[in-house]
């Protein structure tokens, strides 16, 4: 018995997602008549999908063909399948049913792997946060913390908390904002800028503070007052803003990225200046450090007879001096070394491993400045507890004691 004859050229969907094939049971029970019958049916179902298809992408998008109808034939995303009727018995012609396979598109959504090391500096931040929120809360608070030594230890937790707050945004900026935008980056740097130059300068003036208390022991309390210290408070802020805001004056790389030094977008010459400033800084206290040390053991051999509350009291200052110089040199000379021979060019991690050190200067200074001072120690007390402890000394402080 002759076989079917297969569909017409322009009739053939082989070329599309449909697979319309003849039955071969088809040809087996069906005569000449049935099988020109099963030729016109296959041909009329042929044109019926046809105008289903061409239905199909016109619903959805009007015609377009890259309409995203869920039955668009065209759609990489679908594929058709052909089921046959299980009502149908052997002896009636199969009908196959074109039916769709919905399969969900899958669309790649690209998230930024955060650094550990961003992680590790907004850790960093919100520690620094907290233990200087807590000195600035105790010296507001409490009304006899008013001496100019505490004075520039109010400073120096301000600058030292707004460096915190400053980590902690450059993070929100880098993974939560568009820190494509030149306003965001720019506000991040200058913040940065700002308060760690606040506090590096901060450093100097308490240093400062402790040898004028040691060099004019007799006249300090006079000549140092409240006001002149507000007015160098005054004169250190005003200066580092103004080394936050040169990045926003144009100071920076943002249209050229070869004069990039490691910390983007400051260029090679401000983090060069910066750097070397830094040095000058830090041989200053070196030098008024070996000076007060010099006056302090010089103190302790003139006055025999309170030899040995000088002593106690000389001891512990230089004690904190020395802790004092050996954390700030530690933390902050390998970021300053490393910000003059190198470029943006330098691999990254090496900049990252020069900043968290730096950072955490901040986190010591809390511990040396403010923690370790009795009066700061007994507000802290009564804050939480509601009682000193008996073994915390309450005799009068010097400015060296701190």
């Amino acid at each position: 018995m002759p076989a079917a004859k297969p569909l017409p050229p322009e009739q053939s969907w082989w070329s599309a997602p449909y697979r319309l094939q003849p039955s071969p049971c088809t040809a087996t029970h069906m005569g000449p008549a049935g099988a020109r019958g099963g030729r016109r049916r296959r041909q009329g179902a042929a044109m019926i999908l046809s105008l289903a298809a061409v239905a199909a992408m016109s619903s959805g998008g009007g015609g377009s063909l890259n309409s995203s109808s869920p039955l668009d034939p065209f759609d990489s995303s679908t594929s058709w399948s052909l089921a046959e009727d299980p009502s149908n018995s052997s002896s009636e012609p199969v009908v196959r049913t074109l039916t769709p396979d919905l399969q969900p598109a899958t669309t790649a959504v690209a998230v930024q792997e955060v650094n550990p090391w961003d992680i590790a500096l907004c850790v960093t931040g919100t520690l620094i946060s907290c233990e200087n929120a807590l000195v600035i809360a105790v010296l507001f608070y409490t009304p006899t913390l008013r001496a100019p030594m505490f004075i520039l230890i109010g400073s120096l937790a301000v600058a030292d908390l707004l460096a915190g707050l400053g980590l902690i945004l450059n993070f929100v900026f880098t993974y939560l904002v568009d820190s494509s935008v030149e306003f965001v980056t720019l506000l991040s740097v200058g913040l940065l800028i700002s308060a760690f130059s606040a506090s590096i300068l901060n450093i100097l003036a308490i240093t400062v503070d402790r040898y004028l208390s040691l060099y004019n022991a007799l006249t300090y309390h006079t000549e140092r007052t409240v006001t002149y210290t507000y007015v160098m408070v005054a004169l250190i802020w005003v200066l580092c803003l103004t080394l936050g805001l040169l990045p926003a004056f144009g100071w920076n790389c943002l249209r050229d990225e070869y004069t990039c030094s490691i910390c983007w977008p400051v260029t090679k010459i401000n983090a060069v200046a910066l750097a070397v400033t830094f040095l000058l800084v830090f041989a200053l206290m070196m030098q008024l450090y070996l000076q007060i040390c010099k006056i302090a053991f010089r103190h302790a051999q003139q006055i025999a007879v309170q030899h040995q509350f000088v002593a106690i009291s000389t001891t512990k200052g230089v004690s904190t001096l020395s802790a004092i110089l050996c954390a700030f040199g530690a933390c902050w000379l390998p970021f300053a070394m490393y910000s003059i021979v190198a470029d943006s060019s330098y691999p990254v991690i090496y900049t990252y491993a020069t900043v968290l050190p730096a950072t955490c200067c901040s986190v010591i200074n809390p511990i040396i400045y403010a923690f370790r001072n009795p009066d700061i120690q007994k507000s802290l007390w009564m804050a939480c507890c509601g009682c000193v402890p008996s073994n915390l000394s309450l005799r009068p402080r010097t400015s060296s004691d701190v």
